[in-house]
């Protein structure tokens, strides 16, 4: 796959950093021109301090193009002397891990690969390092080294070198930077945003994303702060309903004032790392019977001409009403308008919950904050 540059890194301090997005050829126009269409992927204690939230000199602002039926990807550094990989930006998963020269998976020879004899703060151990998502995983094992975030640097940073990958040959992405919060998946793997602030490279425990709807750039990823010109109004602040992930409680999801979702209150996860709005098969398709969407090869499609007569669908979020409109949950792609919905595979007798990805992060910029265990949205500009 051929990949747009990052725009160039706006370096406000030391303590902020804010990164720039560009978006790119979707993984749906990927995959259909290649005939792989598949279901891949799948008040409080205290306040931002009024430094944090208005302050540019403290929030580091960072590049991030967008794999717009994916994820947003930006460039780190790892080792010293640097050797630079892409990675998707990942509110889902917690571990860093790229691959590495020793790997012998087909994805590893599409993607740079870490050469641990070529830097000299690279530090190995013989623990494996095991990651799963929905429909990929890695395997590999756990190292330490230097990692760069544009000007934030994480000193002895642990992370996986993978020498087996599977499902990752088609991804415009080496590797993942989790930004979830920690996991005892591996021992010793600290998640690299809680190493910033351990290490006092951030002022605030606080990261936000900016997904710009615009086609080639204007997307950010930002740490240490909040920048208030990406945003309308006010934050509205959420608590975490699972201290341990991003998930948060809704109250509803509804389209011409019935409720169709989400009846009695539900779980979401809001995942920079998924595309979709992802949720329970039987709710999904009442949804896609109620926009007059149509099954064809696996996707759902919906007349071009009817998008403009279609309901917004509303996510009612501690008593605060965030609309999505059919502009933004339909897809039009080579003459063919998709629904933006997709089922998501739960466990027997899990709870109702869905993923909010990118198709509602677009509308509502997000900040992510670890001191409070909230997340807070507002209307992105």
């Amino acid at each position: 796959m051929k990949w747009l540059g990052l725009l160039g890194l706006v370096a406000l301090s030391e303590c902020m950093v804010i990164i720039p997005l560009r978006q790119m050829k979707t993984m749906r126009e990927t995959l259909r021109e290649r005939n792989l269409l598949t279901n891949f992927s799948e008040e409080h204690p205290y306040n931002l301090s009024q430094k944090a939230a208005n302050d540019q000199n403290i929030i580091y602002h960072h590049p991030l193009r967008s794999y717009k039926d994916f994820s947003y990807i930006g460039n780190i550094n790892i080792g010293t002397p640097p050797q630079e990989f892409q990675v998707l930006f990942d509110t889902g998963s917690s571990s860093l891990w790229v691959p590495s020269i020793y790997c012998q998976s087909s994805s590893c020879y599409k993607h740079n690969s870490f050469v641990p004899c070529n830097s000299s703060t690279f530090k190995a151990t013989n623990k494996i390092f095991n990651t799963n998502y929905s429909a990929t995983s890695i395997k590999g094992y756990l190292v330490y080294d230097t990692v760069r975030i544009g000007n934030l640097v994480s000193v002895a940073q642990p992370f996986g070198l993978s020498l087996k990958e599977f499902g990752f040959d088609d991804v415009p992405f080496d590797g993942i930077l989790g930004l979830g919060y920690p996991r005892r998946t591996v021992t010793g793997a600290n998640p690299i945003f809680d190493n910033l602030w351990k290490q006092g490279v951030i002022s605030e425990p606080v990261f936000a994303f900016y997904l710009s709807s615009q086609k080639e750039n204007g997307s950010v990823v930002m740490f240490g702060g909040v920048n208030r010109a990406y945003y309308k109004g006010e934050l509205n602040w959420v608590p975490v309903s699972q201290v341990g992930s991003w998930h948060i409680n809704i109250d509803s999801i509804s389209m011409n004032g019935t409720v169709v979702a989400c009846k009695r209150g539900c779980q979401a996860l809001l995942d920079t790392g998924t595309a979709f709005l992802r949720g329970p098969r039987g709710s999904v398709s009442k949804i896609q019977k109620l926009i007059h969407a149509r099954p064809i090869d696996r996707e759902h499609v919906v007349s071009c001409q009817a998008i403009g007569t279609l309901p917004p669908a509303v996510f009612t979020i501690n008593g605060i009403d965030y609309p999505v409109p059919a502009q933004a949950y339909i897809q039009s792609l080579s003459g063919y308008c998709f629904s933006n919905f997709l089922v998501r595979p739960q466990r027997v007798n899990e709870s109702e919950t869905w993923i909010l990805g990118e198709v509602f992060l677009r509308l509502y910029f997000s900040v992510f904050d670890r001191g409070n265990n909230r997340i807070g949205l507002a209307p992105a500009v």
